[in-house]
């Protein structure tokens, strides 16, 4: 797949994995882990960002919990429908750009986030737009969360030498693109200050240089 049929995939995103069924389930212990770093390292009026929030779920818990200076990216329309049925709150307190990431970051200011974070998204991005990272890199001033499948190597507790470690189909249908999020954001001049191996995806904690 091109980055646009990518892209195209989650713009159109319905049934399993849609903004529907993210709603469907609602926050969960990935949404309470964010949670904890964020209370670790910054105070409630910290400007948060996530990349690819879907429907809200994560940002939602957020504001349940004193956090208000929100701001989420999401490619599909569908996704800011489901969020003023199910999270009316936050979608009227939030900050919401209706685009692919691709086409935002660019815009932000350096260190215009306190903390940028991604659940199972940054994982899909084409290895062409992986210039997106250095910007990720420039925009965040303090903290860094990625929570993302980094595949078997991650899941048996490996480093690998290599940024890159394959791409997997999901359903021989989207792009799963393996990383190694250690290597690629401490090339970029991050701390890695925290991780945990799930399950299925690994929790990385990121602070910039001089926090």
């Amino acid at each position: 797949m091109n980055p646009n049929e990518v892209r195209e995939s989650w713009a159109e995103r319905s049934g399993e994995y849609s903004p529907d069924y993210y709603a469907h389930y609602g926050p969960n212990e990935t949404s309470e882990s964010i949670r904890s770093y964020l209370d670790s390292h910054l105070g409630s009026n910290a400007a948060i960002l996530e990349l690819g929030c879907s429907s809200g779920r994560h940002l939602a818990y957020l504001l349940e919990n004193g956090y208000e200076n929100l701001f989420g990216i999401e490619i599909n329309d569908e996704a800011f429908e489901v969020m003023d049925d199910t999270y009316p709150d936050l979608a009227k307190q939030g900050t919401f750009y209706h685009d692919a990431i691709e086409n935002v970051v660019g815009d932000f200011e350096d260190g215009q986030f306190d903390a940028v974070f991604s659940v199972e998204t940054l994982q899909h991005l084409h290895p062409d737009d992986e210039w997106v990272f250095t910007e990720l890199a420039r925009i965040t001033d303090d903290l860094l969360i990625t929570v993302e499948n980094e595949g078997s190597d991650a899941a048996d507790g490996h480093d690998s030498e290599s940024a890159e470690l394959g791409v997997n189909y999901v359903n021989d249908d989207f792009p799963l693109y393996y990383r190694n999020w250690n290597r690629i954001f401490t090339d970029l001049g991050l701390t890695e200050v925290d991780s945990e191996v799930g399950e299925q995806d690994t929790v990385r904690v990121f602070r910039t240089s001089g926090k």
